[in-house]
């Protein structure tokens, strides 16, 4: 024992701890119903405990149990109403979830144009091969109809894209998979924001444009998957290649 440490005495190492980043009790609370709900514990539609009980079970404070529902709220997972009858009711993300989340990095990122044209063309050939092979008769009358409004020539600009818009949600509808019809879903409003412009579109544009769709609708018809996948390539490349000939854009603007 060396003279420096007193009989009895307990000699002591300095102990190094590292910051702790400790989480807030809502973001702990969400995090627990996000994973009960994406589990499958709590079906859409379920009503969760109300407030008072939810904060008798957590021993979390009033306000940190409504900041845990808004959370949940602002992610999509449940839907809160007032009222005598209201409360927080579970419900499942959908293709509008995807939709939402890619129309905010569409805006955030100022993507270039060419960004999305290149998007759609990776995704659109897949979308309407598949539609081919799972369409059912309310797809095929959803693509009838938007082919129908496509070739009005006595339809407005405005209406015009509209419709076309439609019938890209149709096919991407068809192809019964929420992924490629939520990021179509953004992916056609960015398009729309972007080429709304006579100069992208005259009489012959028009008409160019209804004879594809109808020939890729044909394909889908037909449930000839490579020939829809075929045409559709060939048709958002052609629309593509149209663009870039317009106007060069450097970024796309969608409106809230």
């Amino acid at each position: 024992m060396t003279d420096s440490t007193p009989s009895g005495a307990v000699e002591r190492h300095p102990v190094r701890l590292q910051p702790m980043s400790v989480p807030k009790a809502s973001d702990v609370l969400a995090n627990d119903l996000r994973e009960r709900i994406l589990r499958g514990d709590f079906p859409s539609g379920t009503a969760l405990p109300p407030e008072r009980e939810l904060v008798n079970q957590t021993k979390m404070s009033r306000t940190t149990v409504r900041e845990a529902l808004r959370i949940l709220e602002v992610q999509g997972l449940v839907v809160i109403k007032t009222g005598r009858s209201g409360g927080a009711f579970v419900q499942l993300p959908g293709a509008e979830s995807v939709s939402a989340s890619v129309s905010l990095l569409i805006r955030g990122q100022q993507l270039r144009l060419t960004a999305l044209l290149e998007m759609c063309e990776a995704i659109e050939p897949a979308c309407a091969g598949l539609a081919a092979k799972y369409r059912d008769d309310d797809d095929l009358a959803a693509l009838d109809a938007a082919n129908a409004k496509v070739a009005d020539d006595r339809s407005s600009l405005h209406e015009f894209l509209k419709a076309n818009v439609d019938w890209h949600l149709a096919v991407a509808a068809a192809s019964h998979n929420e992924l490629l019809t939520g990021f179509m879903s953004a992916l056609s409003e960015a398009t729309y924001s972007s080429t709304e412009s006579a100069a992208f579109v005259d009489d012959e544009v028009r008409t160019t444009i209804y004879r594809a769709y109808k020939n890729i609708t044909d394909a889908i018809w037909a449930g000839d998957s490579a020939a829809a996948t075929r045409r559709m390539t060939k048709g958002v490349h052609g629309f593509a290649k149209a663009v870039a000939r317009v106007e060069e854009r450097t970024e796309i603007v969608i409106g809230d």
